[in-house]
């Protein structure tokens, strides 16, 4: 019984902490207005790069807000505020915005540099939880992240606060993408490394395969076909009549003859149990037509042709490594 009651009070703080989270999301989400579009407008308008800075958690949460914003079309980067006041200064040009996270608006390293970015001509947005701060009277443009209470247990640690400051950057972010049109293959672009981009921007020619590849004539018999299919490791042999694909047998086709036929199994030739009109795809195709092929079909591979020539072959398995 201890130990059920133990067991509840964890996921009771659990939930307390999200629903302090969500509630503070929930307020912020009716309160969006004028300034959270005067913020998109002025970044928009922005000739070089957005500059995000924040210290200590803040800190943290600006870094995110900067990565998400560069990988989402807006060119952006993250200075470290106490770095900025001791010659990192620099990699500010006047073309450039400022966006500076401060939750309490009072944070001594931020205001340091609100000067340099006066002088310097940009364009000062800042993200605090306190209208009448320092640093949001200083600013061009304030977005409020008031939350009423940290979802701390004893109200202190930043928790909802940082919850609304990673919110309202993402706001920003999809707001800018929807405006800039940012697509899929923009995103695929900036993400080569990532599975978008994988199946965005390499062919079927990239991964295909086509050494070994487990191809018979259309009179292979059973035992042969058999053979083939294993030393293949693709789970189908491949038919040609000459260099041209004519048909497809699977090992499901196998099985099923086998059953079937029973003890005639060993006289059917390839021809008998083909498919006769196998899915195919050109080399040139991007993966990501390769996969929506495969899914509309509901197979797991696609013979890869070239005017009815076979010059490789596909799997799910190549796309989705």
């Amino acid at each position: 019984m201890k130990n059920e009651t133990a067991q509840q009070q964890i996921i009771e703080v659990g939930r307390r902490t999200i629903h302090a989270e969500a509630l503070a999301l929930k307020h912020m989400e009716e309160s969006l207005g004028d300034e959270f579009v005067r913020a998109v407008e002025t970044i928009l308008a922005c000739r070089g790069k957005l500059v995000v800075t924040g210290m200590g958690k803040s800190g943290h949460i600006a870094c995110k807000i900067a990565a998400t914003l560069a990988s989402t079309g807006t060119p952006s980067f993250f200075l470290h505020p106490a770095e900025a006041f001791h010659g990192d200064l620099g990699m500010i040009s006047p073309d450039d915005v400022v966006l500076a996270l401060s939750y309490s608006g009072e944070t001594d390293e931020i205001l340091k540099i609100v000067p340099f970015v006066h002088s310097n001509g940009n364009r000062l947005i800042s993200m605090t939880g306190n209208a009448s701060s320092s640093l949001a009277r200083n600013s061009d443009v304030h977005l409020d992240i008031m939350v009423r209470k940290e979802a701390c247990i004893l109200h202190l640690a930043p928790t909802s606060s940082t919850t609304a400051q990673l919110a309202m950057g993402d706001a920003l972010a999809a707001t800018l993408m929807h405006l800039r049109g940012f697509t899929a293959m923009d995103f695929a672009r900036l993400h080569p490394g990532g599975s978008l981009g994988r199946r965005l921007l390499m062919t079927v020619g990239n991964v295909m395969r086509t050494t070994n590849l487990p191809v018979v004539t259309p009179d292979c018999e059973a035992g042969e076909m058999i053979h083939t299919i294993s030393r293949g490791g693709l789970g189908l042999i491949v038919i040609c009549d000459g260099d041209k694909v004519v048909g497809v047998v699977t090992d499901g086709d196998i099985r099923r003859a086998m059953e079937s036929r029973q003890a005639d199994f060993f006289n059917i030739r390839a021809m008998d149990i083909a498919t006769r009109s196998p899915k195919t795809i050109a080399s040139d195709a991007k993966l990501i037509e390769a996969e929506k092929k495969m899914t509309q079909h509901k197979v797991n591979s696609l013979l890869v042709v070239d005017a009815d020539r076979l010059v490789g072959v596909i799997q799910i398995y190549d796309i989705k490594l």
